[in-house]
């Protein structure tokens, strides 16, 4: 079964990849990224419903489902979320669309940040779920953080260790291990958990996704650093879990406020995997945002 049945599947070829898309769907663009270790498939519930009133696209990252996973670069660089960026505003571009709502979770919450900075003149609107700016939450580092994320500074460790340590129990280890002590894959459909395990049963993919993580330690946070002071003027609109990490040891509002001018949001009753645990909800949150900030010609 196709978890996102009427949308056109594609392979869009970028300047560094091979983007894999699904879209369907007419009126405004919108772009939706998924997170980690999932793939586009965490908007079946979401996407469908959405299309009926956009033109949505939803597209598997660099590294991730069936985009490509080149092999990592030294400075890892190939995965800093600039180079990631640099693949949606192409496969955007390619398929017609020059402005568009842009809709991230988890690490794709943080390509559509890095998008936003450096292909400002494409988004209309921005949504980040569960997650604060990357540069805030390793600078805001203590030691519950580092115990509730352990992942991120398990991954960005060279390789091959942290790649041999993840073969064979992602995601259902990993799903359970984001901010919360005991996995829940209730509100996961079986067909979406059968994807993300065939998706991350080829090695190339955990290594390109401990290069995600190993980017984001490094270069990504040198790109932070450097454009600190330039704060986003799009409109802004920040979803997170009231069960999740970022509720219990971030200011989601306050910190996405450092970075954007205009920012709005709201906790929804539920962990880090918005998607999936309150598609209703999220689906109307975004919708409510995106009439509110209509693309007019310009």
């Amino acid at each position: 079964m196709r978890l996102l049945a009427g949308f056109t599947e594609q392979i869009i070829r970028t300047s560094g990849a091979r983007i894999k898309v699904a879209y369907a769907g007419h009126g405004e663009p919108v772009l939706l990224l998924h997170g980690y270790p999932q793939t586009m498939a965490c908007w079946h519930e979401i996407a469908p419903k959405l299309a009926k009133h956009y033109t949505v696209v939803c597209a598997d990252l660099r590294g991730y489902g069936g985009s490509s996973k080149p092999k990592g670069l030294p400075d890892h660089s190939n995965y800093a979320k600039r180079a990631m960026a640099q693949d949606m505003v192409e496969v955007m571009k390619k398929l017609g669309h020059h402005r568009f709502h842009l809709v991230g979770h988890d690490r794709g919450g943080r390509v559509a940040h890095r998008l936003a900075k450096d292909h400002g003149a494409y988004v209309q609107t921005l949504t980040v779920l569960d997650i604060s700016p990357t540069l805030k939450m390793f600078e805001s580092t203590d030691m519950r953080f580092a115990t509730a994320y352990y992942h991120w500074f398990q991954m960005l460790q060279p390789p091959p260790i942290p790649e041999r340590m993840l073969q064979g129990i992602v995601p259902f280890n990993i799903l359970g291990m984001i901010g919360t002590a005991k996995p829940d894959l209730s509100a996961f459909s079986k067909a979406a958990l059968r994807e993300y395990v065939k998706a991350f049963s080829n090695p190339k993919a955990v290594h390109a996704s401990c290069e995600d993580y190993r980017a984001a330690g490094t270069i990504d946070l040198e790109h932070d650093r450097k454009d600190k002071r330039h704060k986003l003027k799009i409109p802004l609109l920040a979803l997170w879990g009231k069960r999740g990490v970022i509720h219990r040891l971030f200011n989601c509002l306050a910190d996405w406020r450092e970075v954007a001018t205009n920012v709005r949001g709201k906790a929804l009753n539920c962990g880090h995997f918005i998607p999936e645990e309150k598609p209703a909800e999220t689906l109307r949150e975004i919708r409510q945002f995106f009439a509110q900030h209509p693309i007019t010609r310009r």
